[in-house]
This record gives C-alpha cells, sequence and structure tokens, in this order.
C-alpha cells in the first residue's frame, strides 16, 4: 500500500509533499497529546489517588524510556529505513492510548495508577525509539535554511489546535465533575481513545512522507557513541542541555498539582491558564524562529531562558495574596511570560542540537544527547516528588518588623512553604544551567545585545503582535545586570585583576 524504501534522492516536487504531509501530521499527533497529556494526565492521575511520588513517577516515565532510544540505532543501522521505523513505533506507541481509554470506560474497577503508568510505559518506550529516527529522517528532508521557521510554523498549527482542544475538553471535565461526578473517569476514558486514534491517524500520514536515503557505517556502537562526547563543542552543549532540564523537571510537573492541590482552583482555570500561554507562545514563535534562522539559537536561547528563570522565582509568590483575583493575575502574567520564552527556548533547544549534529551521523548525536538529558530528566521530578513531600507543611517567612509606640508591624517580603521550596531551589538550579551556555559555540553567533536591539527594533514595528515582546526585552536586560552581581556568578566573569568582565552573551572579554 506504501512505498516505505528510501530514495536515493528526492525531487523538490517530492519534498514538498513531505513537508505538507509533515505539517499535516502534526495536528494528528496534538489531538493525541492534548487528549492524553498535560493537566488532564495529572488530573486523572489524581482521581486515581496517585501521590507525590507517584506524580514525579509520572513526569519522568518519558524520559527515562529516552534510554532506550539505542535501539533506534540498532535499528537504523540493521534496515537502513528510518520511516518504517518510525512509523511501526507510532503505532505500537499509541495502541496503549487506546487500551487505557478502554479500560477506564468499560473496566472501572480495573483502573488505578499502576495500571495506568503500566501502559504509558510503553507509550513512552515506542516514542522513544521512533523520536531519533524521525529527527534524523526532517533533518535530511527539511532544508537546513528553513529548519527554524518550518518547525516554527509547524508548532503553531498545533498550538493553536491545542489552544482549542484544552479549552473545550476542560469546560467539559469540569461540568462533568460538577453535574455528573460518577462519570469523570469515564469521560478521561473517551479522551484517550480518541487521542489514541488521532495518534494512528498521524502515524499513517507519516507512511506517506518521503525519505532520502542515508548509510551509517557499521561500526562499534561504542565507537559510535564515543564521536558526540568526544566532540568538544557538542559536549559542551550535552552539559547545557542536562543541566537545565535537570533544574526545570524538578519544579514544572508539579505545578498543576499546586494549582489543583493547594490552591483548589477548577480544572477549566488551569486549562485556561495554560491556554494564555499556549496563545502567547503561538504569537511568537515564529518570530524566535525567524530570528534564530537569521542570527543563532544559541541567542535565542540566552535572551528567553532568563525570563523563564524570573517565572520560576514568581510562582514562588502565588497565594501570598488573601483574594483569588490577585493570584489569578499573578499566574496569568507567569504564564504570558512563559509562553513566550518557552517558545523560545523549546525552538531553539531543539535546532541547535540539529545544527550540531554532522549529517552522517545525526541519529547517534541525537539520541546520545537525548539519552544523557533523559537521565538527568528522570531523575528530577524523582527527587522532586520527594522533596515536595519533604516539604509539606513546612515554612520560611523572610521579613521586617518594626516597633513603635503603635505597637508592632511586620513586612513580609518573601513566604516559602510547601511547594515555594521546590521552585525556587529549580530557578536557582536553571540559573547555573545558563551559565554553561556560554561555553556552546554555534555557527553565525550574534553578540546578544544587537540582536535585542533588532528585535526590539523589528517589535515596534509590527507594535499590534508583539507589544508584549518588547517590555519583556527591557525587562530580560534588567534582570541580566541583576544576576550579574551575585556573587556565585560574577565570580565566573572576572579578569586576572578580580574586576568584573564585559559580559555580552555569546562572548566573554
Amino acid at each position: 500500500m506504501f512505498q516505505l524504501s528510501p530514495s536515493e534522492s528526492l525531487t523538490e516536487r517530492e519534498v514538498n509533499k513531505g513537508l505538507r504531509l509533515v505539517i499535516v501530521e502534526g495536528p494528528s499527533a496534538e489531538v493525541m497529546t492534548s487528549f492524553t497529556g498535560g493537566a488532564f494526565l495529572v488530573a486523572m492521575a489524581l482521581l486515581l489517588g496517585a501521590t507525590n511520588t507517584q506524580i514525579g513517577l509520572l513526569a519522568a516515565l518519558p524520559t527515562f524510556t529516552n534510554l532506550f532510544q539505542l535501539v533506534s540505532i540498532f535499528l537504523v543501522r540493521k534496515f537502513n529505513n528510518r520511516r518504517v521505523i518510525a512509523v511501526l513505533c507510532s503505532v505500537f506507541a499509541r495502541i496503549p492510548l487506546v487500551i487505557v481509554g478502554s479500560m477506564a470506560l468499560f473496566g472501572r474497577n480495573s483502573a488505578s495508577v499502576e495500571v495506568l503508568l503500566f501502559f504509558l510505559f510503553f507509550y513512552y518506550l515506542f516514542g522513544s525509539i521512533a523520536g531519533p529516527t524521525w529527527n534524523a529522517w526532517m533533518k535530511d528532508l527539511v532544508p537546513e535554511k528553513m529548519l527554524g521557521s518550518y518547525f516554527a510554523k509547524r508548532s503553531s498549527y498545533t498550538q493553536m489546535l491545542n489552544v482549542v482542544l484544552s479549552l473545550a475538553l476542560a469546560l467539559a471535565i469540569d461540568y462533568v465533575r460538577n453535574n455528573r461526578t460518577t462519570l469523570e473517569l469515564e469521560a478521561y476514558g473517551v479522551m484517550f481513545i480518541v487521542g489514541g486514534v488521532s495518534g494512528l491517524t498521524g502515524a499513517f500520514l507519516l507512511a506517506n512522507v518521503p525519505e532520502p536515503k542515508s548509510e551509517m557505517k557499521n561500526e562499534n556502537l561504542l565507537s559510535l557513541f564515543k564521536r558526540p562526547v568526544q566532540d568538544d563543542n557538542f559536549r559542551r552543549l550535552l552539559w547545557f542541555n542536562a543541566a537545565w532540564i535537570f533544574a526545570l523537571n524538578l519544579a514544572t510537573p508539579f505545578f498543576t498539582v499546586f494549582m489543583l492541590q493547594s490552591m483548589k482552583l477548577p480544572l477549566s482555570y488551569v486549562i485556561g491558564l495554560g491556554v494564555i500561554n499556549q496563545v502567547f507562545s503561538i504569537l511568537t514563535v515564529r518570530s524566535w524562529g525567524a530570528f534564530a534562522d537569521r542570527y543563532s539559537n544559541k541567542t535565542i536561547i540566552s535572551i528567553s531562558a532568563p525570563l523563564y528563570i524570573l517565572c520560576l522565582i514568581a510562582w514562588c509568590f502565588v497565594g501570598m495574596y488573601t483574594t483569588l483575583l490577585g493570584n489569578l493575575v499573578l499566574l496569568v502574567i507567569i504564564h504570558i511570560v512563559t509562553g513566550i520564552s518557552t517558545a523560545g527556548i523549546n525552538l531553539s533547544v531543539t535546532n541547535i542540537g540539529l545544527k550540531l549534529s554532522p549529517a552522517k551521523h545525526a541519529i547517534v548525536y541525537l539520541s546520545t544527547k537525548n539519552i544523557i538529558v533523559s537521565l538527568f530528566a528522570t531523575i528530577s521530578p524523582l527527587i522532586g516528588g520527594q522533596l515536595a513531600d519533604f516539604f509539606m507543611n513546612r515554612s520560611l517567612d523572610i521579613g521586617a518588623t518594626w516597633t513603635g509606640l503603635n505597637g508592632e508591624k511586620t513586612i513580609h517580603f518573601i513566604t516559602l512553604h510547601d511547594w515555594n521550596f521546590l521552585f525556587i531551589i529549580a530557578a536557582f538550579l536553571a540559573l547555573i544551567a545558563l551559565e554553561l551556555l556560554v561555553r556552546v559555540t554555534e555557527a553565525g553567533e550574534v553578540n546578544k545585545e544587537h540582536v535585542v536591539k533588532v528585535m526590539r527594533a523589528t517589535i515596534r514595528t509590527h507594535a499590534r503582535d508583539f507589544f508584549v515582546v518588547d517590555s519583556l526585552m527591557a525587562l530580560h536586560n534588567q534582570l541580566w545586570l541583576l544576576l550579574r552581581k551575585l556573587p556565585f556568578i560574577s565570580k565566573h566573569h572576572r579578569d586576572g585583576s578580580g574586576r568584573p568582565t564585559t559580559y555580552k552573551g555569546d562572548v566573554v572579554e
């Protein structure tokens, strides 16, 4: 039915057909992830009685299974057909979603957190095997000069769909919770079945995407994996990636738990905040992609990552207001800035890995990156779950007390309690991780301050579309000036005389 063997060379028409199909396949995969992941997956797990440790394990599964990407390399070397491997593994990955949905819908008594974790293991396992083959396949299919803009376009389509679906599903789940409480688990069952079927449809579309032939040398696996590790520049990228994902995964899996359990927000509020995040990501992802293509991915990360760190710090202040409105306003601001910053980070981190991977060994480089990063990303949420349990019912109040004739008055600068400890620790570690990015070299690097000036000029020209980003560019500069004054950072940026060096974003002079 399908011509699944790779082609020696592709015509321009075949490449364009493939690029269109990959764009169309994106929404199919997004329906799957929207219906079966994110806040909905966490809410379903909590409904089944999941503990903090089990939530951490749930968050660790996607990254733990990336360790099996070695299988992907073995299969590509043996069969030299990335399309077949990616399509079949995608099919095997999405069948467990249909099984989970069927059990929740028709076998309520057999549904449990343990069963959910068991089947999701296979979902993530086969997805992890398919991932590197898909990445290497796309690297050969998509022209390098349009990597940023192409995947930004694909991402914007999938995110727009995610916004609509997430909001509609959240309202539906809240309706079921309020009016048909006994049917909530069945509602999640229907969502998993629909998500699984949509994922299988995406695999069908992928089967029609042409694959340019690529040869892998028949080297020893150990010798293959030595290549990316012995590549000094790529190894520096690995250190940054690993440290960054460790910091983020320590806290991000628990944002939803914090809002649902500690703040008692309705699921529609949580999803609504996620929609705000996605909307601002959609509004800016193409701009990030264009600037990444024009300058460098590393420069974009150095601009957007500090904004995300600021968001992690801001989470520590959520809940400090006595009114719901005050906390919601802060959450909205956090999600706006998070959406803008993660659009640049996610796009650029993926593309810099593709860009620094040699074409002949792309699958080995990308698999090595994913495996090493996965080790840190797997451990992080498990530690986060343990830390969340440890800090529960503990607090730290930092303030000042004024005693006068009229009595005492206490000003609370910051109060850390429960989840807040986790968020501030993650922000501190993310800040340290960002320092590792300075050592990575990427072709086309441009001075960060110059790019910020160009971006702000462009934003002013298109003020209606980018008015928020313009303000954040100014905020970013102020944040960096503040961070550079911290002792544990500034000591890495001093010359022999002990004087601070001038930080130029990509170069330390």
